[in-house]
């Protein structure tokens, strides 16, 4: 299983919003586009569906920018990835296709088994759980390099995993 690049930036945001605490100059979408190097156009349409789904509040303007609305204590990676990856999605699209095996498989259910538990493992942790540590220190230093002009760090010592 692969998440999809959706989910992955949607994780990115929710984990970069979250250690943006209070600070005096808002988020904005070109923030995290140059952070992450993330195409502006595939962000705002992340970013407009964490604002519908109530996680981040997304302000135009001038004096615009992103903000948190999620409790980090209680949103579980496992719930936004149901939410951006689809939980109703199979692994394997046997409607789809016309394999011999379709009316007799025991593959599909051990896929959704697979599925199930992953969900159910990643319900385990929080959303402050994945920005705690070396994660969340990374992340304060990229917001303190964005404003003080220097360049986001790259490599190994300054992955955001």
């Amino acid at each position: 299983m692969r998440l999809t690049r959706f989910s992955d930036i949607g994780l990115r945001v929710l984990i970069y919003l979250e250690r943006a605490g209070e600070r005096v100059h808002p988020v904005t979408v070109a923030e995290i586009g140059s952070q992450f190097d993330i195409p502006l156009n595939h962000l705002v349409k992340v970013v407009g569906q964490l604002a519908k789904l109530g996680w981040i509040k997304a302000t135009r303007g001038r004096n615009g920018g992103l903000r948190l609305l999620a409790d980090p204590t209680l949103l579980t990676i496992g719930q936004v990835l149901r939410k951006l990856e689809g939980e109703e999605e199979e692994l394997v699209d046997c409607e789809g296709t016309s394999c011999a095996l379709k009316l007799d498989c025991q593959l599909r259910g051990m896929l959704r088994a697979g599925m199930r538990a992953f969900y159910e493992a990643m319900d385990r942790y929080t959303l402050a759980q994945a920005t705690a540590g070396a994660t969340g220190e990374q992340v304060i230093r990229m917001h303190k390099m964005f404003w003080s002009g220097t360049p986001a760090a790259s490599g190994p010592a300054a992955s955001v995993e």
